[in-house]
């Protein structure tokens, strides 16, 4: 049984298949057309709804694909559609501004993009351009082009919060899913199961009673077994209410993220400690799949091309696992054993993944990250780089460099690193690593690149961090004499 609210309706669906997505849901159970089926994988935003959800006690709103949605994932939250936005007689602020700036056309996409503003009014009132364009990268329009979109969406940005009538309910819409419980009943059709475990302990004994179930937290991938290969799924073990795999703390060593951690909420502590890991975050997917999507379900994907498992083996990340009462780290460059294949046992799961801050107090270690696809935005990488060096004196101490794209899994570039650890940094150095690069990969060719271009790509992303590195080597170097001569220049003017 699940239990959600529908704008401000109660709802308990008990006899209804665990496979469906919230898009079939709201289209042929409850005749809710508003919400557009467009490509069913998450690519279009047609199908974009909003869920309310409790985070310490505050109602949290996020943008989703209703086609990648599970609807055993909506217990315990509100589900905000187009329809539910009209006030009375009256057109909400954001439908109101997409006419206003003439934002539609042929309109299909229209009930999509409303619901990303919507969203991103709630959650920032004084949004800037980039914000918006951010906001709006999930969501295509074939019509109208973007700016009467972009220009409807920035009219709405406001110091003040947008005031609606999900405002005035906000304290009865809190009231109300404080009421629903947090444990509840699996949902059964036929032969079909989902069960939605409350904590990991619970999680780890299901999935040892269950060791050919799916686990499912954001769904973006899994739900395409269903919506793209017409399969069905026996049974599913929904993470998304285990409360204590949802969070993402420091110790004084490392960055420890619940495998169940939105990608999107994971932005602010990565980017303090890595920038080129939130700038690439900002570029997985859309912010409705970042929204959903784990990088605990990116890892164990396995996929060859998946965006973070290249930048978490170059930080030499490891991955805590557990089976029943069993706990064991691995390292994340041992995780990953042939294409889609890993050391994960039956009925093993990522709890938390870890990744080292940097200890250097000394300013020698270096990291950049690089994705490489033929859109910046809502788009899968070609090759995506990235690159741990610790370089002392002019000498490089320590190089992990590690690729998606390039081979059956991610991974790391020996013969390179090798040819760069105990050699001075300089472009001798780089052009031999280059030439070792080659040797390291066999990548294939598909539609997104072919293989001469993935390999020439890779090399070149390598070229790029000794450039960037050195640029930076010189903007400090001329910082330190500019500061260098203010202070002989203030002395003497002293004396």
């Amino acid at each position: 049984m699940i239990t959600f609210l529908l704008n401000q309706t109660l709802k308990r669906e008990t006899n209804i298949s665990p496979n469906m997505t919230v898009l079939n849901y709201l289209r042929t159970e409850l005749h809710k057309t508003g919400t557009k089926e467009g490509c069913g994988s998450g690519d279009c935003g047609a199908c974009t709804v909003v869920l309310g959800e409790l985070v310490d006690g505050k109602l949290q709103y996020r943008s989703v694909n209703s086609c990648l949605t599970f609807v055993s994932s909506l217990h315990g939250k509100q589900l905000i559609t187009v329809e539910d936005l009209k006030n009375k007689q009256s057109l909400h602020p954001v439908q109101q501004a997409l006419v206003d700036f003439h934002g539609s056309q042929c309109g299909y996409c229209t009930p999509g993009f409303i619901m990303s503003m919507f969203a991103l009014s709630k959650n920032k009132p004084s949004a800037d351009k980039e914000d918006v364009m951010e906001s709006l990268a999930g969501n295509l329009c074939r019509c109208t082009g973007y700016r009467p979109i972009v220009d409807a969406a920035l009219s709405l940005s406001s110091d003040q919060p947008l005031l609606d009538q999900f405002a005035e309910l906000e304290q009865q819409t809190i009231a109300k899913l404080e009421k629903i419980e947090s444990k509840t009943a699996p949902l059964v059709l036929g032969n079909l199961t989902s069960f939605s475990p409350t904590t990991i302990d619970e999680l780890a004994e299901l999935y040892e009673r269950h060791p050919k179930a799916k686990l499912v937290a954001g769904g973006t991938d899994l739900a395409l077994e269903v919506t793209q290969f017409h399969r069905e799924i026996e049974t599913l073990i929904n993470v998304t209410g285990v409360a204590d795999m949802k969070t993402i703390r420091e110790t004084e060593q490392d960055i420890v993220i619940g495998a169940n951690m939105p990608i999107s909420d994971c932005y602010g502590t990565l980017a303090k400690y890595y920038p080129d890991f939130g700038h690439l975050l900002h570029r997985f997917a859309s912010l409705q799949v970042r929204n959903q999507g784990t990088i605990g379900g990116n890892v164990a994907n396995a996929s060859p091309i998946g965006d973070t498992p290249p930048l978490l083996i170059a930080l030499n990340a490891r991955l805590k696992l557990r089976k029943g009462q069993q706990i064991r780290e691995v390292a994340i460059d041992e995780y990953f054993i042939n294409y889609k294949v890993t050391v994960q046992q039956e009925s093993e799961f990522i709890e938390q993944i870890i990744i080292p801050k940097p200890m250097d107090s000394n300013n020698t270690q270096y990291f950049s990250a690089y994705k490489l696809s033929k859109r910046i935005d809502d788009d899968i990488s070609a090759v995506c780089g990235a690159f741990n060096f610790t370089i002392e004196s002019g000498v490089v101490i320590d190089a992990r460099v590690a690729f998606g794209g390039m081979a059956a899994t991610p991974k790391r570039a020996d013969l390179c690193e090798k040819a760069l650890i105990g050699k001075a940094w300089d472009k001798t150095t780089v052009e031999a690593a280059m030439e070792q690069l080659a040797q390291d990969f066999e990548p294939l060719s598909d539609f997104r690149a072919s293989k001469e271009y993935r390999s020439k790509t890779a090399s070149n992303m390598l070229l790029r961090f000794f450039l960037e590195q050195q640029t930076k080597v010189i903007s400090q170097q001329n910082s330190h004499n500019f500061k260098q001569h203010s202070i002989e220049t203030r002395v003497t003017s002293y004396v």
